[in-house]
């Protein structure tokens, strides 16, 4: 969720019609709220443009465990990516992994964890979380995986503000087999920007996607960039 790109240049004058004294009216924001639903084809389709890796046919874990053990190097191989999975308790009878994000935090230097609860079908009533300027902040979250290995699991974020795109992140996460213990991933630490053109209101969109194309969550949701932080 990096914001560090110059937003006085993205945004010139049109800041002065934004904010008010405590930042964004309820008008203000219902509409950008409703610039989630409308962003058009061409800026979905830049933010899907990587292409599809072509997998091959899959098969469930248990099958995948049991094919070829008579190989020892692929059995060594399959050991070293799997570790020590206990096939009754993850679940290895089903063709498509299930990963579920349990958790999102904002972390800061000095400030205790701002725990983000998982919105209801991804969209938060709101403001999700606010910021403060040129504060330094990054995000973790935990996931787990079940049923199968999850293969090129990535992470991307794009934000808008007043309808212009002013990021868009991505990061992968890498591949994953199936535990009871869930994953525990930290993104690396970004700076808010500062100054009158960053203050104000954005709308957001956070997606989790593996290379078959298949998103596991999406969250469409608003936050806020204050002079200071809220109250926890």
């Amino acid at each position: 969720m990096s914001l560090d790109i110059g937003l006085s240049q993205k945004l010139g004058l049109e800041e002065n019609s934004i904010e008010g004294k405590d930042g964004i009216t309820e008008e203000m924001l219902c509409r950008k709220m409703n610039m989630v639903n409308s962003i058009d084809t061409e800026e979905e389709n830049d933010e899907e443009d990587d292409e599809k890796i072509e997998l091959g046919p899959q098969c469930t874990l248990k099958a995948q465990l049991e094919k070829d053990k008579d190989d020892e190097s692929l059995r060594k191989w399959k050991e070293q990516l799997l570790g020590t999975v206990d096939i009754e308790s993850i679940g290895a009878e089903t063709v498509d992994p299930e990963v579920k994000v349990l958790s999102f935090a904002i972390k800061s230097p000095g400030r205790t964890d701002m725990i983000l609860p998982i919105p209801n079908e991804g969209k938060p009533k709101g403001v999700w979380f606010s910021l403060k300027e040129g504060s330094r902040y990054s995000l973790k979250f935990t996931f787990e995986v079940r049923n199968n290995i999850v293969s090129g699991l990535r992470y991307s974020n794009t934000v808008w503000k007043t309808g212009i795109k002013v990021d868009n992140t991505k990061e992968m996460l890498g591949t994953f087999s199936p535990q009871v213990e869930p994953y525990t991933h930290e993104m690396g630490e970004e700076i808010t920007p500062s100054g009158f053109f960053a203050r104000g209101s954005y709308v957001a969109r956070t997606k989790f996607v593996d290379d078959d194309g298949k998103c596991y969550l999406e969250i469409n949701y608003a936050f806020d960039i204050r002079k200071d932080w809220q109250p926890i």
